[in-house]
């Protein structure tokens, strides 16, 4: 098989041809047909992320999306030919998607819907997971509530935003001037991150009592403003970016609380696996009531522009999630 391989950070990545691995027990082989591009790719490529334990050579890709090709002992909710995705490799050792065939453990995949392509399933899985986690099982955002997603054009940004209408919060979201269209058509309402101060838009939309919920994923100098936009006796902010060094004063005077995500868990642990599984099985029920969308940019790639991919990620200019195709 032709495999995209990282054998140095911050070097190109060269195609190798590799010998077709075999699944083992609880694992499943697939024909990857579409590799998603996240931030964390290019980090990894870059050496910037030690986060993520990677171990060169490394073939890299988190998300991934393809047909099953085999399956080993113990394997019974997948069959040949069927249709999966999921977030399953790609950092600690783990063979990623950049790659024809690829073997996962099962309980990280799930089927995918009838309704979704291959190209926008391998989009989904590490953005959708880790919105389901911050709102979901850390926020435990209900009908009724006030959310505020920062970056809500983003990858994460826009499942979130899709995630709390869904269940009936009153949904708002920052971006740039550009990001406006795109947000309100989610069903959120926009917020100029460049024309507004955090103080201005609590007052305006909540009468100064702040979030309920904030989620943010942009990090550094947005959570500090999180902090000062959560409801006073109770609102709860969640980052999937909450790395480095933050004051919680302004989270503490407003009797608020805060949650981390972080999504890599169960592949660095090895434990939790099947939760992954689950929340993809979920993302499936909305998307089968028409409740979620992905959007992807439309430029196209394949294994041998993957790294044209990544420069799109990292120079700002990809309008929706990047993915590389590799087959049917």
């Amino acid at each position: 098989m032709q495999a995209l391989v990282l054998n140095a950070f911050a070097a190109p990545m060269t195609i190798a041809s590799l010998p077709v691995p075999q699944p083992g027990p609880g694992q499943v082989l697939v024909r990857i047909a579409a590799s998603g591009v996240n931030p964390l790719d290019t980090k990894i490529a870059a050496g910037a992320a030690p986060h993520a334990q990677p171990r060169l050579p490394a073939i890299l890709g988190v998300d991934l999306a393809g047909t099953v090709a085999a399956v080993g002992d113990g394997v019974t909710q997948f069959a040949i030919g069927e249709r999966v995705y999921g977030m399953a490799g790609g950092i600690a050792g783990i063979p990623g998607s950049l790659a024809e065939y690829g073997v996962f453990e099962a309980a990280l995949l799930a089927p995918v819907p009838a309704a979704l392509s291959l190209r926008k399933a391998a989009a989904l899985p590490l953005v959708f997971i880790t919105a389901w986690e911050g709102l979901v099982e850390r926020a435990h955002v209900k009908a009724g509530d006030t959310v505020l997603v920062h970056g809500g054009a983003g990858g994460v940004g826009h499942m979130a935003v899709q995630l709390a209408v869904s269940v009936g919060a009153k949904v708002f979201a920052t971006g740039s001037a550009a990001s406006r269209g795109a947000i309100e058509a989610l069903g959120a309402r926009f917020i100029d991150y460049g024309a507004s101060e955090v103080d201005d838009y609590v007052a305006e939309h909540t009468g100064g009592a702040g979030f309920d919920i904030v989620y943010d994923t942009v990090g550094g100098a947005t959570l500090e403003a999180s902090f000062k936009a959560a409801r006073i006796h109770g609102g709860h902010v969640v980052s999937c970016l909450g790395w480095g060094t933050f004051s919680l004063s302004p989270l503490t005077a407003r009797a608020a609380s805060y949650s981390g995500v972080f999504t890599l868990l169960p592949l660095l642990s090895g434990k939790g696996h099947a939760r992954h599984g689950a929340i993809l099985r979920e993302a499936n029920l909305l998307i089968e009531a028409g409740q979620l969308q992905v959007r992807l940019d439309p430029r196209r790639y394949t294994l041998g522009t993957a790294e044209e991919a990544h420069a799109a990620q990292i120079d700002g200019s990809a309008r929706g999630k990047l993915v590389v195709e590799l087959g049917d």
